[in-house]
């Protein structure tokens, strides 16, 4: 997704412990893994460089869904969620050492799934989509199309909500702005009802 803003960027994977802590509630422990990981990464880049964190995570009645651990997992997981409402939460953090700048945020979106059959699970699990996917599952995934309605951002849901990650970087002195509501837009040949709302500072999505 970051490809498609033309912002030329290199993955450092953070290598931290994604272990849930006691009593630590979904929106706590995701917006710390989005710290950490910015932590771990902040002293291995050039001062000036912007490091970008971030973390998505599933939410069903009250528990929280991370990456499948294996592909009965990822069947349980489906399972679950099949003809549900969650919510799916990326929270990321924007940092710039050289100013002494960290931006924190974070997305939330309400989902519902349709009610797929346990074929339906059985083959996309063989697929080996689902392995690396909070929740088991990918919204953009044509052939199991798991979602019939959503209310927030659909980019979020794929793991990183681009306006939002706009509105911060705008924050940052010498960032260039980028039309990146027509870019999510196009690529994921979608019409957005929040971006403005999002991009005017709003709490939403």
């Amino acid at each position: 997704m970051l490809a498609w803003t033309g912002i030329e960027f290199k993955i450092q994977p953070a290598d931290i412990d994604e272990s849930i802590k006691v009593n630590e509630r979904p929106l706590e422990y995701v917006q710390r893994l989005a710290r950490e990981k910015t932590l771990g990464i902040m002293n291995r880049v050039n001062a000036d460089d912007f490091v970008l964190a971030a973390d998505t995570i599933v939410i069903h009645l009250g528990k929280i869904l991370g990456k499948p651990t294996s592909p009965k997992n990822a069947v349980n997981m489906l399972q679950e969620l099949r003809g549900q409402k969650h919510r799916v939460i990326t929270a990321f953090m924007v940092s710039r050492a050289s100013i002494h700048k960290i931006i924190a945020d974070r997305c939330i979106t309400s989902i519902c799934m349709r009610n797929y059959s346990k074929q339906e699970i059985l083959n996309y699990v063989d697929s080996g989509d689902p392995l690396d996917k909070a929740g088991g599952y990918a919204i953009q995934n044509p052939q199991f199309n798991p979602v019939v309605g959503f209310k927030g951002c659909f980019a979020s849901v794929m793991g990183l909500p681009l306006c939002h990650l706009e509105r911060a970087l705008r924050q940052f002195p010498e960032y260039e702005p980028r039309n990146m509501a027509e870019i999510c837009q196009n690529n994921l040949e979608y019409t957005c009802p929040i971006h403005r709302l999002v991009l005017a500072g709003e709490d939403i999505g």
